[in-house]
């Protein structure tokens, strides 16, 4: 998106502290998408280093903030329309986290053709219409994948 600056939020925590009272943009996991402002922030997985006070992750996996944003909406988007959805405050697992950025705050209350702002209600329903549709699709692609003798996620036999 050209009004969004993301951030590689390395193992270094001043990574997060540049972006308290900042308005961001939150991808998540299950493509849900939340703008609001970051207020607090904190890690957890982190062991201390001995070493100069260098923190170490305890794994590998990267890392990880549980982050707390106040003034929170959820943005949706379908078809050419989107709606806001007030939140509040909202408190995110690092691990659910896709994608964060700064946004533009010039540019924030521009959209970009050809979408334009409907009720919540009227996208809701055609979110939870699209939903549908696309669980019947990946159910009909399933079922001509087990037939050229593909399986499916999830599919197979639990072994005791």
């Amino acid at each position: 998106m050209w009004w969004l600056r993301t951030f590689d939020l390395s193992a270094d925590r001043e990574s997060y502290i540049g972006l308290i009272s900042e308005k961001l943009m939150l991808v998540l996991r299950d493509g849900r998408k939340l703008i609001g402002v970051l207020r607090s922030w904190d890690q957890f997985g982190w062991i201390h280093d001995c070493k100069e006070c260098g923190w170490k992750r305890a794994d590998d996996s990267g890392p990880t903030a549980n982050l707390v944003f106040q003034d929170t909406i959820e943005r949706i988007f379908v078809q050419d329309l989107y709606a806001d959805i007030p939140r509040g405050i909202f408190l995110v697992r690092g691990e659910n986290v896709l994608l964060l950025g700064e946004i533009d705050l010039d540019k924030d209350d521009y959209i970009p053709e050809p979408y334009r702002k409907a009720s919540a209600e009227e996208v809701h329903a055609l979110h939870k219409q699209e939903i549908q549709d696309r669980k019947q699709s990946d159910k009909f692609k399933h079922k001509k994948l087990q037939e050229l003798g593909f399986e499916g996620e999830h599919t197979g036999e639990v072994l005791l």
